[in-house]
């Protein structure tokens, strides 16, 4: 399972480092030590609080709406697969993007919930690159 230092978890979510590391000392979401004292937080753990925190209505924190070149870096916070194509969804900060596409590109790419990944939106089309 691949787990995410403050930081990477606070560029995901949209926030701050502060920010992200407020919110784990008030054990809104789970974190651990690696052998070198960082706080790390498991991806599936942190999948479920961005989802958790995108119903939510922000609090007191100030998230990003904004996308750069159409580009949604963030976590997958589910993978359905088909015998021959799979639907993907992406939490990038507020934003929920879901993509159809086939299950050789999903086992490919190594996507399932938890991974970092990144959203890219032409037109009507949502492409998917692995981070």
């Amino acid at each position: 399972m691949q787990s995410y230092t403050i930081g990477q978890a606070a560029r995901l979510l949209g926030v701050s480092p502060d920010t992200a590391r407020r919110w784990a000392d008030a054990g809104r979401v789970p974190t651990h030590r690696d052998e070198g004292g960082r706080r790390l937080i498991d991806g599936k753990d942190l999948a479920a609080f961005s989802v958790e925190l995108a119903k939510g209505d922000g609090g007191d924190e100030e998230i990003s709406h904004t996308s750069v070149r159409n580009a949604f870096p963030g976590i997958v916070t589910a993978v359905k697969l088909g015998d021959v194509a799979a639907q993907v969804e992406i939490q990038a900060g507020p934003h929920r993007l879901v993509s159809l596409l086939t299950r050789e590109a999903v086992e490919e790419l190594g996507l399932e919930v938890g991974v970092e990944a990144t959203a890219r939106v032409k037109s009507t089309n949502v492409h998917i690159d692995r981070t």
